[in-house]
């Protein structure tokens, strides 16, 4: 089946075959064309691991970074293969559609960056930012941003909030961190990927949010740790529940996912409580339907996309999380994934048997 997306829809796409053939995959079926939609905040893994996947498996993969938003939205109307999503599903957009399943690709973390002269290590507590964001701090030299870093020479000029304009999982994880740690966020505009942000200014995607960050002085905002390095924009440390001041790596995304994980693998780990972990930190998932026989698919495209979690489930495409600013999967979240996965079926019959 021949997915559309918009003209305007950033795709990725990894068209390397494999090497010999250039037409079929290592275990001799036809090689497929896959396409997804949704999440800006993975797309840089999803770069490397979509083409290695092609390079290994001879299946291309076409990926639309448009917004986990957006990305349910194709899923629902079943016009994609899988959709990217930083936010998993609510129970009542799970009875809106046939059963999904989650798969989590990897952990990455929502970084508060700034663009501020001079100032190269700047500290905010859960409070501040959501105070900052909800206009009730409007000065970076307020003093309680100042009492946060006694020894920064902060300037009196005003703050620039900058959010994203699109339906965004980066936005519900950044709100349900600030729901959690500030009672006023969380009555006034609470959780969700879309919010109304009181002042500011709205960019497209983590890659506009970078952007514009980047080129507007004393403005500050949130985005994937990975489009703040990349743009070499300054991150701020973030105090976490035991009070100590994090900034996301590996190990302290890592130490937020050290908790439970449930079955269907839905949850937060925003706020975790665990000794080093980074505050704002989150698992992005693929949502796939469970019975993949739906909008005239093949059985071949099934048995791609289901070959194309598991290798992104493997050691070596896990491997990669770090090399580009993610942090590889718990041992837990693998294990109940390729549990789930047994559950996919087409024409009702399981595919992994």
């Amino acid at each position: 089946m021949k997915k559309i997306f918009s003209s305007i829809m950033t795709l990725t796409l990894a068209i390397a075959m494999a090497s010999c053939s250039g037409n079929a995959t290592n275990d001799g079926r036809k090689a497929q064309e896959l396409s997804g939609a949704g999440a800006t905040f993975p797309l840089p893994f999803y770069n490397v691991v979509f083409e290695k996947f092609a390079q290994i498996n001879g299946d291309a993969v076409a990926y639309g970074g448009i917004g986990s938003g957006g990305g349910v939205r194709n899923l629902r109307d079943k016009i994609v293969d899988f959709a990217g999503s930083d936010a998993f599903l609510s129970d009542k957009e799970i009875t809106e559609m046939d059963p999904v399943i989650h798969i989590p690709t990897c952990m990455g973390a929502v970084v508060l960056a700034y663009n501020l002269d001079n100032i190269s290590d700047l500290k905010l507590s859960g409070d501040v930012i959501a105070d900052i964001f909800a206009g009730e701090i409007k000065m970076w030299n307020d003093a309680r941003i100042a009492t946060l870093n006694p020894n920064v020479n902060l300037p009196n000029e005003a703050i620039i909030p900058v959010f994203r304009s699109d339906g965004s999982g980066t936005t519900f994880v950044f709100t349900d961190y600030l729901s959690k740690v500030n009672q006023s966020w969380k009555s006034k505009y609470g959780t969700g990927k879309s919010v109304n942000f009181p002042s500011g200014q709205a960019a497209k995607g983590n890659p506009g949010v970078a952007s514009v960050i980047k080129q507007t002085k004393n403005s500050i905002g949130y985005v994937g740790s990975e489009y703040a390095f990349a743009q070499k924009i300054p991150y701020a440390q973030i105090q976490n529940a035991k009070g100590e001041f994090v900034s996301p790596s590996s190990m302290t995304i890592s130490a937020a996912a050290s908790g439970e994980i449930p079955a269907d693998t839905r949850c937060s780990i925003t706020n975790s409580d665990a000794d080093g972990a980074y505050p704002i930190s989150t698992f992005t998932w693929m949502i796939i339907y469970k019975e993949q026989n739906y909008s005239g698919r093949s059985r071949e495209q099934a048995i791609s996309t289901l070959d194309l979690l598991k290798y992104i489930l493997s050691n070596e495409a896990q491997s990669i999380t770090s090399e580009v600013h993610y942090a590889p999967l718990p041992t837990k979240a693998k294990e109940l994934s390729l549990k789930n996965l047994e559950t996919i079926t087409y024409n009702g019959v399981a595919l992994l048997q």
